[in-house]
């Protein structure tokens, strides 16, 4: 009996809820919960480090996240280019599934990295901060591919196979089929790794960076593996899908990366010409005005007011 009971995981029987006269898509609900709970951490750390608030987690997060959105339709739509080119309306449409995180990542870390440093944040600093607060985003994000029945792996009868209805089976495969749920692998992968690196951040305390490259391999093993499970059409190279060299890709990327930055370690010295860093550019010139205080004193200036001081012998003292 208790076989039975967990002998697969359910089809969601919505994958959208009407509140009103509108209809809220839980892919995007999920993204955007994913993404929520991202910036929250995000601007924790910042405070927790002294390097920002979280209204700065906010603004970066606002331009970053679009960035985001945008490069990984992009890359979605390069990488399968062969379901787009006849049909252009449906690029838009990230509702109905679609987005690349390699894409993703290439776009919005960077624009991320550098309206931080807009706001006198370090880029080493915010990779730092935003490292785990990533694939805290990709752990709840995926659950929208659950809620759209795609991007499933291989057939299983594993306990937990997941079921897929008729109008989502990838063609070739009988109706009550189950698959490798790759939805839920890669968001408890992503949910480990928001733990092994704020573990690692708390016990070594890592040089300013190096969390992102780990972040990076990380991510890169996880999805190298659960890519491999899944049997949507995708390009290959080499025997690989495209995505699993992009993997790869990830891991030899961040291990360099890595080993570069552990030769030389970034500190946390703030930088007080960054720009947007105001206060410490104010705190700067107060500093150098006290010293003015404290210079040797203009020779002639004293000489004049000695001269203009006998002129009026009266005001010496006796």
């Amino acid at each position: 009996m208790i076989a039975v009971l967990v002998a697969s995981i359910p089809s969601p029987s919505f994958n959208s809820i009407d509140v009103g006269p509108f209809s809220l898509n839980i892919y995007g609900l999920m993204i955007a919960l994913g993404v929520v709970a991202a910036v929250w951490m995000f601007g924790r750390r910042l405070e927790q480090r002294g390097a920002g608030t979280t209204d700065d987690a906010s603004a970066i997060a606002i331009w970053a996240v679009l960035a985001g959105v945008i490069g990984s339709r992009l890359y979605h739509v390069a990488t399968d280019w062969d379901r787009f080119e006849n049909d252009l309306a449906n690029i838009p449409k990230i509702w109905q599934g679609g987005l690349g995180i390699p894409g993703g990542l290439l776009a919005g870390i960077p624009v991320g990295m550098l309206l931080a440093r807009r706001k006198g944040i370090s880029m080493s600093m915010a990779a730092t901060c935003a490292a785990p607060a990533i694939p805290l985003a990709q752990a709840i994000g995926r659950w929208g591919n659950y809620f759209n029945q795609e991007l499933y792996g291989r057939a299983t009868d594993l306990p937990w196979a997941l079921e897929i209805d008729d109008a989502h089976l990838e063609a070739g495969f009988a109706s009550g089929t189950t698959f490798h749920p790759t939805f839920l692998y890669e968001s408890l992968w992503s949910l480990a790794l928001v733990g092994v690196l704020l573990w690692i951040d708390r016990r070594y305390r890592p040089a300013l960076g190096q969390l992102m490259a780990m972040y990076l391999i990380g991510y890169g093993i996880g999805r190298f593996w659960i890519e491999g499970l899944r049997i949507d059409r995708a390009d290959e190279l080499a025997g690989l899908r495209w995505n699993q060299w992009v993997a790869l890709g990830a891991v030899v990327g961040g291990g360099a990366a890595l080993a570069w930055m552990r030769r030389h370690p970034i500190t946390e010295e703030p930088d007080p010409f960054a720009l947007g860093d105001r206060d410490a550019i104010t705190d700067l010139d107060a500093i150098v005005a006290a010293d003015d205080l404290d210079a040797e004193p203009d020779i002639g200036g004293v000489g004049d007011g000695i001269e203009a001081g006998a002129a009026d012998s009266d005001d010496l003292p006796s």
